[in-house]
């Protein structure tokens, strides 16, 4: 599946699944990513717990549900590789505005490290 293809279009929700350290897990509602390429999506995160769990495992899933129809959708395995604070950047990928996040955001970059489909193996 071409995931720059696929978030052209799809219209749906996304959950971003964390976990510390430890081990404990976090799941947070979040929109579509930016995807920069096939092998690159970005976040825009505020400053809460899926970010802080970020910061000591780096890796994440994330699982988006189609409107359109029932149980289809994408699941990405992702790693983040780096993150910005820069205003002028996150303004540049900013969909919405959420006036009282400002100066407590993020851009957080992330490898696909794989993609699936919403149900099933993808034929692995």
């Amino acid at each position: 599946m071409k995931i720059v293809e696929y978030f052209k279009t799809a219209k749906g929700r996304g959950v971003m699944a964390t976990a510390d350290a430890k081990g404990k897990v976090d799941v947070a509602i979040y929109a579509s990513p930016h995807v920069i390429d096939e092998k690159t999506v970005a976040f825009i995160m505020a400053d809460k717990l899926t970010h802080a769990n970020l910061q000591s495992n780096p890796h994440a899933a994330y699982l988006f549900t189609e409107e359109e129809e029932k149980f289809k959708g994408v699941r990405l395995f992702l790693t983040k590789t780096k993150e910005e604070t820069d205003p002028k950047k996150l303004d540049e990928f900013r969909r919405r505005e959420y006036p009282n996040l400002r100066g407590s955001e993020f851009l957080v970059y992330f490898q696909v490290e794989k993609v699936l489909p919403l149900i099933g193996s993808g034929g692995e």
